[in-house]
């Protein structure tokens, strides 16, 4: 029997339906299509965003942030060492020749902590830096260890932890994404580092630019449409948008059909709203000079730092700054040419510095977690003997700042030579778990139902590191 509701939901695409269901039940409704609408962790977050940053390719710890003066004195020795691509291989111990710092060490802030002066700029904040000096890692080689990273798997498609901070926390802006990255590599890893995977699409991430590109020249594609006017178009959106909730009304449940809708009305929102945010010509000289915008060294990386801060006062749930490049050798990997590593530090040193400061001057760093560190660290030995050090995911160095954690600390250690944690040890899902406690969220409990089995981003592992906590 066609009756007057079968009429009302197939006429006109659905249209009336569409209001019939308005008029029923509009918020429940609105909820199930808005899965990007804020919500709260089970617990009070201490952090409402994060900006990480990158750095692509694994700096060494022992020449930047953990002081091994055992490397001064034994320096140029050959010692048995465990390295793990050579037992990967051989299944033996070898010597490999101490290789001491190419950079002095000395003591910053009130607190005294050891630096190098590869990073002058970014130890003046020692005093508000928190160093996690026993991480430690999956994979020996870039592409399994930066997926690690940002996955928590070497090697399956598994949700980006940028998605699943959206999933489980949605986003403050609704006109601007709730996860970005800015200038991506293609390489280790690629658009899998940022992906949604099996999490609905509306959760993965949107690159700004790529490795590559200069900075000055990334944007969100497709933000403008010069042949049509803003009322055009908007009256464009509306017809397609009545055509296609009147589809969705027919077919819910289809996350796929409803990320696109949302993807749409995103769109639109983001052309009102992002050019602003990317626009940099609205800072003060005072401010693009301290990010070293301008100079040649500096410029690249301090328009993204820039653009992070720029975006964390919009209310981007969580944003990746990448220093990185799109080569088969990604930026921080000197394994023959070390003092390569000055160059990455003179690039990324200021910028970073100054977004420290500039989070702290403006009252952001207070809520928001600044994560600084790369996939693995380097061998405190001489790769080879040459001039260069190899991978290390078996003790290295991240450090945090804001966001609830504390200040002016130092937790973990690795050993005598910076080689291996052997005090304080965080594996990379402990991280990944204590960055989601400070956000609000029980790693346990953040989870995505695939094929009868609850996924999580640390899989059946990850403690929370209580002591780093303010």
């Amino acid at each position: 029997m066609f009756n007057r509701r079968k009429f009302l939901e197939s006429a006109s695409c659905g249209f009336g339906h569409l209001a019939l269901l308005g008029l029923a039940g509009g918020q429940a409704r609105a909820a199930a299509l808005d899965p990007l609408a804020p919500k709260a962790g089970p617990f009070p977050a201490k952090a409402k965003r994060i900006i990480f940053l990158f750095m692509q390719g694994g700096p060494s710890h022992v020449d930047s942030f953990d002081y091994k003066p055992k490397l001064d004195q034994l320096d140029g020795q050959m010692l048995d060492f465990r390295d793990a691509r050579v037992l990967a291989k051989t299944g033996s111990v070898v010597k490999h020749r101490v290789m001491k710092s190419l950079w002095k060490f000395k003591q910053y802030g009130q607190s005294g902590k050891w630096a190098s002066t590869l990073f002058p700029q970014i130890s003046s904040h020692a005093d508000d830096l928190c160093f996690l000096h026993g991480m430690r890692t999956e994979g020996v080689a870039h592409g399994p260890a930066t997926l690690f990273l940002h996955t928590g798997s070497i090697n399956l498609i598994r949700p980006s932890m940028g998605s699943w901070v959206s999933y489980g926390l949605g986003t403050e802006n609704r006109n601007l994404p709730g996860f970005v990255t800015l200038s991506p590599s293609m390489g280790n890893g690629g658009p899998r580092n940022y992906s949604n995977a099996f999490l609905p699409a509306v959760y993965q991430g949107t690159a700004v630019g790529r490795a590559g590109i200069a900075a000055k020249e990334s944007t969100i594609r497709n933000l403008s449409n010069p042949k049509s006017s803003i009322p055009d178009q908007k009256r464009y959106l509306e017809f397609l948008a009545m055509l296609n909730a009147g589809q969705a009304a027919k077919n819910p449940g289809d996350k796929e059909y409803e990320a696109v809708l949302n993807s749409y009305e995103l769109g639109w929102r983001m052309q009102n709203f992002a050019p602003e945010t990317l626009d940099l010509s609205r800072e003060n000289k005072t401010t693009l000079e301290e990010y070293g915008v301008g100079q040649s060294a500096t410029d690249n990386y301090g328009r993204l730092c820039l653009t992070a801060r720029r975006m964390a006062e919009a209310g981007v749930r969580y944003i990746q700054v990448n220093y990185g490049d799109n080569t088969n050798n990604p930026a921080w990997d000197q394994h023959s040419n070390l003092p390569k590593h000055a160059d990455h530090a003179k690039a990324v040193d200021q910028p970073v510095a100054a977004l420290l400061g500039d989070l702290k001057r403006r009252g952001l760093l207070e809520d928001t977690l600044v994560w600084f560190g790369g996939e693995f660290g380097r061998t405190p030995y001489s790769e080879k003997n040459g001039t260069g050090r190899d991978h290390n995911p078996g003790g290295f160095t991240v450090w945090l700042a804001g966001g609830g954690v504390k200040p002016a600390f130092s937790y973990g250690a690795t050993d005598e030579f910076g080689f291996s944690a052997v005090d304080g040890c965080v594996h990379m899902h402990d991280l990944h778990a204590t960055i989601l406690h400070l956000m609000g969220l029980n790693h346990e409990k953040l989870t995505f139902k695939l094929d009868g089995r609850d996924f999580r981003l640390t899989d059946v592992h990850g403690q929370v590191v209580k002591e780093i906590m303010a």
